[in-house]
């Protein structure tokens, strides 16, 4: 508006002068300065105050949780493979997961050993479907395999920071779970004398009557256990030869049964003697609830003890759901099945700290006096080669 007012006083000026010479003559060009005074500006307006404008709508904080819930949802499956239900109370965890999520689960060879799951998701690596594991549960040793041959994804918990350090890969690409200890597992019904030690296992009353529950040559719980036979048998962590020595007498005495024993092959005494993670044999005589009577020993001599780990396969088919299905895991909640199953969880202090573990289920964890091996990764990786490599040449019983 200010601009047009001033055009009009301007343009009437011009028009009083175009009168004025045409009446009197054309008049002298004017001066510069007087050019400048012709048209004096108008006195400046003030300027309205621009308009306030309302704030931009702050989004609403996307919940992390929530949207991974809606991204599993959507997946509507997640593939397990090697969880049998007793074991480490998997089948409480199974149930859990689906009745908070409806999610469905796919089992897979629930009698596998850490080595059958890493070939399953080798052989499944272009495998969309059910048959493809989306997660696993393996031995501690397997967990550089996995790294170094790109078989899983990095995926870090919310719980992560509660994780020991030494228990899980910097990248997230595994985590240690829980972990047991090895202990004799034995159908009292079947045998007169229950071992009490390692030596015992050469007497000629166990004729036929031991094994392993897995298969050396893949199963990272009878790799331990030839591991821990080492140990108290001449041999050291370091040294897993004596662990093969040892079981060749037993073998070599008519002693070993080679089959995968479990709760079944023991109730029926077909393998009255295995030895095992303590959480197993412990659910077995749960389970069994004295029909027959089982009794869970530890070797006087000494013991090992275990951790598991898990990880989301590199090319699983429902990524989403794999990765709420550690949530689930390491929450509380996951955490305290585990130790319904006389699993001794990964967060276990963690949770004692604050207050959140379950009192009655920890009482019931047994406890052992004697020697009990904490072995590192690289001893363990070490152990489990020789062990897989030469159980053959040295045994010479073809476990199935």
């Amino acid at each position: 508006m200010r601009t047009k007012n001033l055009l009009l006083k301007i343009f009437a000026l011009l028009m009083v002068a175009s009168i004025l010479l045409a009446a009197c003559g054309e008049a002298p060009e004017a001066t510069e300065e007087a050019k400048a005074t012709v048209a004096p500006a108008a006195p400046a307006a003030t300027e309205a105050p621009a308009a306030t404008e309302a704030p931009a709508p702050t989004a609403a904080p996307v919940d992390p949780m929530a949207a991974l819930i809606e991204a599993a949802k959507a997946e509507g499956e997640l593939t397990v493979i090697a969880l049998p239900h007793d074991w480490c109370n998997y089948g409480e965890a199974i149930t859990a997961f689906n009745a908070k999520y409806g999610i469905k689960i796919n089992e897979l060879n629930p009698d596998g050993g850490s080595g059958d799951e890493i070939e399953a998701i080798k052989a499944n690596k272009d495998n969309k479907g059910p048959q493809a594991p989306d997660v696993i549960d393996v031995g501690y040793g397997f967990g550089p395999q996995l790294v170094a041959e790109g078989l899983v994804q990095p995926y870090k918990v919310s719980t992560w920071d509660s994780i020991p350090a030494d228990s899980k890969d910097a990248d997230g690409n595994w985590y240690g779970d829980y972990y047991g200890v090895m202990a004799f597992e034995v159908n009292k019904d079947a045998v007169t004398n229950v071992p009490q030690d390692w030596a015992d296992l050469l007497k000629p009353e166990y004729k036929g009557q031991f094994a392993l529950a897995g298969d050396p040559r893949a199963s990272a719980q009878a790799q331990m256990t030839v591991f821990a036979a080492a140990l108290y048998n001449g041999g050291s962590l370091d040294n897993t030869q004596a662990g093969l020595d040892f079981f060749k007498k037993v073998n070599d005495a008519g002693n070993f049964v080679p089959v995968i024993a479990k709760q079944a092959t023991v109730a029926k005494g077909e393998t009255p003697v295995i030895m095992r993670w303590d959480y197993g044999a412990l659910a077995d005589k749960d389970a069994l609830a004295g029909n027959p009577n089982i009794e869970v020993v530890y070797p006087k001599s000494g013991t090992i003890a275990g951790i598991y780990i898990q990880a989301i396969s590199a090319y699983a088919p429902h990524p989403n759901a794999a990765k709420l299905w550690m949530e689930y895991l390491y929450s509380d909640e996951g955490q305290n099945v585990w130790l319904k199953g006389y699993c001794h969880p990964v967060r276990f202090q963690d949770m004692v700290t604050k207050g959140t573990i379950d009192t009655a289920a920890a009482a019931k964890l047994p406890t052992f006096d004697g020697p009990i091996a904490f072995p590192s990764i690289d001893q363990i990786n070490n152990a489990k080669k020789l062990i897989a490599d030469q159980w053959m040449t040295a045994v010479g019983a073809d476990v199935k």
